[in-house]
C-alpha cells in the first residue's frame, strides 16, 4: 500500500498544475476576446456577441437596470452602472460572474475612470451629484454637488478635470479633482447628454433637444462651434442626438441621433457632416472596432443593435438584443 503512495502524490499534483493552467489559459484569454457586450435596461442583462460571427452567443443576467458600461484597464473585467441597485458592479468576463459590488450612491447612469485607473467619477441622477470612488479602498473618497440630472461623465487625459453634463441646468460642470469643486460652468445646448475628447484639445458634447453637438476649447473651456443635424426627411425634433464615438484614426466622429433613426458621420478636421446612416429606432450607445472598420449601435426602442460597415456608411446586420439596449463596449 505505502508504494502506491508516491504514485497518488504524483497524481494529486498533476490534476492541480492542469487546474492551474486551465486558470492560466481562461485568464489569458479573457482579453481581447473579440466579444461585443451591450446593456439591456429593461432585461437586467447584458447580451454578449461574437464580433466575428456577428451572432449572440449567450445574454447572462447581471443586475436591475444595466446602463453605462467600460473596461477595466487590464480589459479583463466590466464595469456595470446599474442604476436600479445604486452600484456599479465589476464582471469578470473570462469567468461571466461578479466579483465586486461597489456602492457609488443613489441611480448611478454614466462614469469614466481616472487615467491611472485608480478612481471612478460616477453621475449619480437622483441626489444631483458627482461621487468620486476610490477604486483600491472601495469607498467614495468625496462627492460635488452639479445640476439637475447628472448623466455624461468624462475625465481629462491628465485626470486634473472632470466634465459633467447637466440635463436640467443644460451646462457643462467642470470639476478640479484636486480642489473637489466645480471652477466653471459651460452653457451649451438644451439637456446635454454625453461626451468626445478630442486629441486636438477639443470636447464635443452632444445636446440631445436642440439636435446638435457643442465644440469646447479645453483650453479656456469656451464654445468655440456648434454642429446641426437634420437628416433627409426627418423632423427637427426629432433629431435627438446622445451616444458618440471616434474612429481609431481620430478623424471621424458619429453621432447617434436618437429619435431620427440614423448616426451622423462628421469629419473632425472640418466639423462637416459627411453623411447619415439609417440604423434602428433611437439610435443610443455607438462603439467602433479597433480596426475601424465596424460601427455597432444600440437602438433603444428597436431593441436591437446595427451593425455599420463604416467604408460603405450602410448597416449590414441588426441583431435583438433585448429591451432596451442602451451601451455597448467591445473587447476586441
Amino acid at each position: 500500500m505505502s508504494s502506491l503512495r508516491p504514485l497518488r502524490t504524483l497524481c494529486v499534483l498533476c490534476v492541480r498544475l492542469l487546474v492551474f493552467v486551465s486558470a492560466c489559459t481562461a485568464t489569458a484569454h479573457a482579453k481581447d476576446t473579440g466579444r461585443i457586450f451591450v446593456s439591456s435596461e429593461k432585461d437586467n442583462a447584458i447580451a454578449i456577441i461574437d464580433s466575428a460571427k456577428s451572432e449572440i452567443v449567450s445574454s447572462p443576467a447581471v443586475c436591475k437596470r444595466p446602463r453605462h458600461m467600460q473596461l477595466t484597464p487590464d480589459r479583463t473585467q466590466l464595469y456595470i452602472a446599474c442604476s436600479d441597485e445604486h452600484r456599479v458592479l465589476i464582471w469578470d468576463i473570462a469567468t461571466g460572474k461578479t466579483v465586486a459590488k461597489l456602492d457609488v450612491g443613489e441611480d448611478p447612469e454614466a462614469f469614466d475612470l481616472s487615467p491611472d485607473g485608480k478612481m471612478m467619477y460616477v453621475s449619480n441622477e437622483e441626489d444631483s451629484a458627482l461621487t468620486a470612488f476610490d477604486l483600491a479602498t472601495r469607498k467614495k473618497a468625496f462627492e460635488v454637488k452639479v445640476g439637475g440630472e447628472p448623466e455624461g461623465v468624462k475625465v481629462s487625459a491628465d485626470g486634473k478635470l472632470v466634465y459633467v453634463t447637466s440635463e436640467v441646468a443644460s451646462v457643462v460642470h467642470v470639476i478640479d479633482t484636486a480642489a473637489r469643486k466645480v471652477v466653471k460652468n459651460v452653457p451649451v445646448g438644451k439637456r446635454p447628454r454625453r461626451f468626445l475628447l478630442m486629441p486636438a484639445g477639443e470636447l464635443w458634447v452632444s445636446s440631445e433637444l436642440d439636435g446638435s453637438v457643442s465644440v469646447i476649447r479645453t483650453s479656456d473651456h469656451t464654445v468655440q462651434a456648434t454642429i446641426n443635424f437634420l437628416p433627409q426627411g426627418m423632423r427637427r425634433e426629432d433629431v435627438t442626438p446622445v451616444g458618440m464615438a471616434l474612429a481609431p484614426d481620430g478623424k471621424t466622429a458619429y453621432v447617434g441621433l436618437g429619435r431620427a433613426n440614423h448616426v451622423a458621420v462628421v469629419d473632425v478636421a472640418t466639423r462637416n457632416v459627411k453623411g447619415y446612416i439609417l440604423v434602428g429606432k433611437r439610435a443610443w450607445g455607438l462603439a467602433v472596432s479597433r480596426d475601424g472598420k465596424r460601427l455597432y449601435v444600440a437602438n433603444g426602442l428597436s431593441d436591437d443593435l446595427t451593425i455599420v460597415d463604416t467604408e460603405a456608411m450602410k448597416g449590414i446586420k441588426t441583431l435583438k438584443v433585448g429591451r432596451v439596449p442602451y451601451g455597448v463596449v467591445i473587447d476586441d
